[in-house]
This record gives structure tokens, sequence and C-alpha cells, in this order.
């Protein structure tokens, strides 16, 4: 961090320390946790005691390709990370458990911890085949990622800073320490109009976002961190009304999607046909996946501070922006199709460090306003500066 604080820098800064405070004070409790959140807690009891550092220390990497940035959502705050863990050991090695301790707080026990069938399930092997037998024993040369999710209740403090302890089979190996504020946290305007959109495949042990590390670009990266799958769903739980093959069917298609920042647009495609919506009989896409038809009918925009805002499977013909174009917060961009690799309409969403769909790492980021659907769906809840995890209903309010 620089000496001296630029401007920009200090606009981040505050809305850090606002999006905080206004998810410390959220009047609405807060639902379930994401699969694979764990719930964190104070390192007050004492930690476990360690005999002196072996000579050589264990050969086990462990690293963190982006540290994460404190992200506030209904009134608690989410820590959305991996570890990548590599044995450069000529032995095997059993991973029994990860602690995950306050840096700053030495004596204290961990603020979470993960153990045996609870590591399983948040774990993926590095190597190649289908990974049979126990996920969590790496042969040398083997590597593993975790996939690690922490939520501290309302007006809880988040550690600034993070060690990892990984608990092996005769031993103890220390991650470096990493931080909890390494992203500029943009607070973006809404990127779909209206009422009634589900995020779907937000972060989560179930959504294929979350889990989806590629290597591209000749990097392990994960582009779709924190993308969300605009959907819509009507009162019967389906996303369409009618004919399941028509795209116009479904109540997401057509749907207005907009700049959720000013900016510059990078890349503007059209033409991709729309695919006919997958059903129980399968799913054919209209052109051949390939990494330049993933996306299909796409906007990209530069919104400047090395942050890029994607949007995806738009509809054709429906482009309204070219490469090289200024838009505004707002401009009517596209609408939402099902081109390029989706199964049903909806809108890809993603913000990332760079402008490739699959060779970036995705960034987090908050929603200036939007509401939620109340449990029962009696009620609206205003959220302001947050990120919707979890299952919600999302009213973006009308153009």
């Amino acid at each position: 961090m620089p000496r001296t604080m630029s401007p920009h820098a200090i606009c981040i800064a505050t809305v850090f320390t606002t999006a905080l405070a206004l998810a410390a004070g959220a009047s609405a409790s807060a639902g379930a946790l994401p699969e694979g959140c764990e719930p964190a807690r104070a390192g007050a009891a004492a930690a476990h005691a360690r005999a002196s550092a072996p000579f050589p220390p264990i050969q086990l990497q462990v690293r963190t390709p982006l540290e994460p940035t404190v992200l506030p959502s209904a009134g608690k705050s989410y820590l959305v990370y991996e570890l990548h863990l590599h044995n450069f050991s000529a032995g095997a090695m059993s991973l029994r458990g990860i602690q995950v301790l306050d840096a700053d707080q030495s004596g204290t026990g961990p603020v979470a911890e993960i153990l045996e069938a609870q590591l399983d399930k948040r774990m993926r092997k590095v190597t190649i085949g289908d990974s049979a037998g126990d996920p969590r024993k790496l042969a040398s040369g083997q590597g593993t990622v975790a996939f690690l999710c922490l939520a501290f209740d309302r007006g809880a403090p988040v550690p600034a800073r993070l060690r990892h302890r990984i608990l092996l089979d005769g031993g103890i190996a220390d991650g470096p320490v990493i931080g909890t504020r390494a992203t500029a946290l943009r607070v973006l305007g809404r990127p779909v109009v209206g009422t009634n959109w589900s995020p779907d495949n937000n972060p989560s042990l179930h959504s294929h976002h979350r889990m989806g590390l590629w290597v591209a670009g000749g990097a392990a990266q994960i582009s779709r961190r924190y993308a969300f799958d605009w959907k819509k769903y009507g009162k019967d739980g389906n996303p369409w009304s009618g004919d399941q093959r028509d795209v116009r069917a479904y109540h997401a298609y057509g749907e207005k999607t907009v700049a959720v920042a000013d900016g510059t647009v990078i890349a503007a495609q059209d033409g991709y046909p729309d695919n006919i919506p997958r059903t129980a009989a399968g799913f054919e896409p209209a052109v051949p996946v390939t990494m330049e038809s993933i996306a299909g009918n796409r906007v990209v925009l530069d919104i400047g501070g090395g942050q890029f805002a994607y949007y995806a499977h738009l509809q054709p013909g429906s482009v309204r922006v070219k490469a090289g174009d200024r838009v505004r917060r707002g401009q009517w961009l596209a609408a939402v199709g099902n081109s390029g690799d989706a199964r049903q309409p909806h809108l890809h969403f993603q913000l990332t460090n760079s402008a490739d769909i699959m060779a970036s790492e995705g960034l987090p980021h908050l929603f200036d306003r939007y509401r939620v659907q109340s449990a029962g769906g009696a009620a609206w809840e205003l959220r302001s500066r947050e990120y919707p995890m979890g299952s919600a209903v999302v009213d973006f309010g009308a153009d």
C-alpha cells in the first residue's frame, strides 16, 4: 500500500467502511449460509501447542492466488477465497484439517476450523483422471484446492490478515499471511432492469461458477468466482411459461441489460444465434462451444481501476454498442438472450481483472441499491451497497 493514499484509494476506503457499517446494521435477519461457508468466531480459545519447527520445513506449498476482500451481504461479512496446496516432498501427505487464524492475534485459537469430512466437500484434487481414492491424500508432486468461505456475524470484527495452519498426519504446515482487503470494492449500478430476478450460481459449493477453476491464458484462475446467472422464475417455480423449447417462453428473455458503471466498451459481439433451451431430451448448442463462442453475444466494459464488467449470452440483434464507445451508468446495452454456452435464457454477469471471460480472476463487488423479497414473499427489504449471497429474489427497480 502506498504511504500516501490517492483520492481513488480514499474513495474505495470510504465505500468499504460504509459497506461494513451498513452490513453490521442491517435489520433483516440473515438466512442460511451458502453451502460451504463456515460461521467464523472470535479466536478466544488457546491455540494448539506446537513443537519446534522441523528442519527442513514440511514441503507443502500453501498459496492463495487472489486474496479475499470483505463482502457485506444481509447482515454478514463474507470472505471467499481458495488455498492451493501442493506437495513438494518425496512422500505422500494426508491432510486432516485447516485452521484459519487471525495473523495479528498470536496465542488465540482459530477463527474457523475445517476438519476431515467437511474438508472433503471443500476440496478438488489437482490430478490426472477422476481423483479416485482419499481426496485428502496427496502423493508426491500432487496438489489440491480448498474452496473456503467464512461468514462473520454483523458487527463482528473481520481480521485484517489471516494465516492458515494445515493439519497433517504427523505434522503441521503454516501458510503465508494473506490480507482481507485486497480488491478495490466497487459499488455498481444494476445490470438488469425490473423485478423478480434470481442471482443464481453465486458463490457456494453447488455453483459451477464458484468451483470453476480453469487453466486459461497459462494460469489456473476462477473468473466466475463472484459471477451471477440472472434468471427469472414464475410462481410455479419454472423459468418459462408455455413451450419449454421456445426462448420467448422464458421470463428473462428479452429483458433489458444496462451498464453498471461509466466506462469504455472493450468488446461488443453480436450475431450468434440463440440456442434451443435444454429440456429432459437433452441440449445441443446452436454453434459448437469454443473459447471464442462460449460467451455468445457479449458486451465487455472497462470501468477503470483494472476492472471489467462482462455481460454474456445476449439476444442476437440486441447489442446497441460497439467497441470504443463510451457508456454511462444505466445506459441500455443489449437484451437477455440464450447464445453461446447457455442452456436457458439468462444474463451471465461478472466483474474481473481482465477483459477475457475465462483468463481472469473474478472480483468481488457491491450493488448500490436493490430490494430482496423476505421469507414467504410478504414484503420487500431494502439492501444498499451489498452483494446478494445465497438464494434471493431481487428487485432492481423499473426504468
